[in-house]
């Protein structure tokens, strides 16, 4: 399995994708409280008609609107105050011909009436007569019974990703409770006899933690919970049982380290070993991040990233995040953030490959552009001051200054 016929990233992870095409986690029930950010697992429907009544949309007067046809200031219609309608209440009277009744935005609308007035086109003439300047039409400041929704209505479709508009929504139908997917558990394991935990005092030869923490919080953009497995040092033994533990325990495995050809690089044999397909790629043509290693073991997806820690943010982002998706069921299009900008310097790249480069964004003259931040993929500050990344096609071989480039931006 470990011939290098690297594949383009689309290529890559189809291969994954149709390893575990079956897979979606299981729903579980959940107050709408707590549902932010969850994926739907069924299609909701309204029970009822939203708002359920007819209510104004404006302060003014409701009114049959035929009473008001020709009317204009020159010669305006008048009608008789029927009564006022308190906000929440249920009217107590209808309108017959020629009359009407005071009522506030939000107000449910008497018997009779089919339209308000604007209170801006109303003069009172006394206290039981108003005098009209201008006519509305049939449903004019009116919303519906059902014109927000109507029973039996899909208002949510399975596979959403759950907004706090969507919670609202759910809220003013009187949905308490929904089923979600559950939060796929990704295991993170760190490999690397340099590696030290952040709280320790940094010594020559020896790096602190990023990747960890980098993935955790991916994790949890994407929906899933992280577990950290700690850091492991560059031993067969040692890195095989944690994998093997990680495995039974979680949805999704990450090792980082342990990618590349060296002789403590292990990773690749390990995954093979964990269970059937194993490894389904090592190798892709991008950069940073080629060596990364895609397998599915025993249904379960399995990575291998590279240790350099821009390397490990974007293999994520092309390999990792489309099989959190998949899991959980997520259907909705996603549209990733992407502005025009001109390139603030030539960059060549390699035909074959897709280079994606870290780009700072400065506005001059009406226009955007982007400075590439051309630091080693170790370096994790260039991740940090990008506000985002360039990806150079592969049928490409570079791009030049000036060039009109789309950058994809980092949230």
């Amino acid at each position: 399995m470990l011939d290098k016929k690297y594949l383009l990233p689309e290529d890559a992870i189809r291969i994954i994708l149709e390893q575990i095409s079956f897979r979606c986690l299981p729903s579980e029930t959940m107050p709408i409280e707590e549902a932010y950010d969850r994926v739907t697992a069924e299609d909701v429907l309204s029970q009822e008609d939203l708002p359920g009544f007819e209510r104004s949309t404006v302060d003014g007067f409701a009114v049959r609107s035929s009473d008001t046809f020709g009317a204009r200031e020159s010669s305006p219609a008048y009608l008789t105050i029927k009564g006022d309608i308190p906000m929440g209440a249920i009217p107590d009277f209808s309108l017959s011909n020629g009359e009407a009744a005071s009522i506030a935005t939000g107000g449910m609308l008497p018997a009779g009436a089919d339209a308000v007035v604007m209170i801006e086109h109303v003069n009172i003439v006394s206290e039981n007569m108003i005098e009209i300047l201008r006519a509305v039409s049939p449903g004019e400041n009116v919303i519906f019974r059902d014109e927000d929704t109507k029973t039996g209505e899909v208002v949510i479709k399975a596979g959403h990703k759950l907004k706090p508009q969507d919670i609202g929504a759910l809220a003013g139908l009187g949905i308490t409770e929904l089923q979600v997917i559950k939060k796929p558990v990704v295991s993170i394991i760190l490999t690397g006899d340099e590696i030290i935990p952040h709280t320790e005092k940094n010594t020559p030869g020896k790096v602190r933690d990023v990747n960890s923490f980098t993935l955790a919080g991916l994790t949890m953009q994407c929906g899933g919970i992280p577990l950290k497995m700690g850091i492991v040092r560059d031993e067969y033994t040692a890195i095989k049982e944690i994998t093997k533990k990680a495995h039974e325990i979680s949805d999704i495995v990450l090792i980082t380290g342990g990618t590349s050809a060296g002789i403590k690089d292990l990773t690749a044999k390990i995954i093979d070993e964990l269970g059937l397909p194993g490894v389904l790629f090592h190798g892709a043509s991008i950069k940073p991040g080629k060596p990364v290693i895609g397998g599915v073991c025993n249904s379960r997806p399995v990575f291998g990233l590279p240790g350099h820690p821009v390397a490990v943010y974007i293999c994520f982002e092309l390999f990792v995040k489309p099989v959190l998706n998949q899991m959980l069921g997520l259907k909705d299009k996603i549209f990733k953030n992407i502005i025009k900008a001109r390139i603030a310097r030539s960059i060549h790249s390699q035909a074959g490959r897709e280079d994606f480069i870290r780009v700072h964004l400065e506005e001059k003259n009406g226009e955007i552009w982007a400075y590439p931040l051309l630091s080693k993929s170790g370096l994790i500050m260039s991740l940090v001051k990008a506000d985002g990344v360039l990806c150079i096609p592969s049928d490409l071989l570079g791009v030049e200054e000036g060039e009109e480039v789309s950058v994809i931006i980092i949230d």
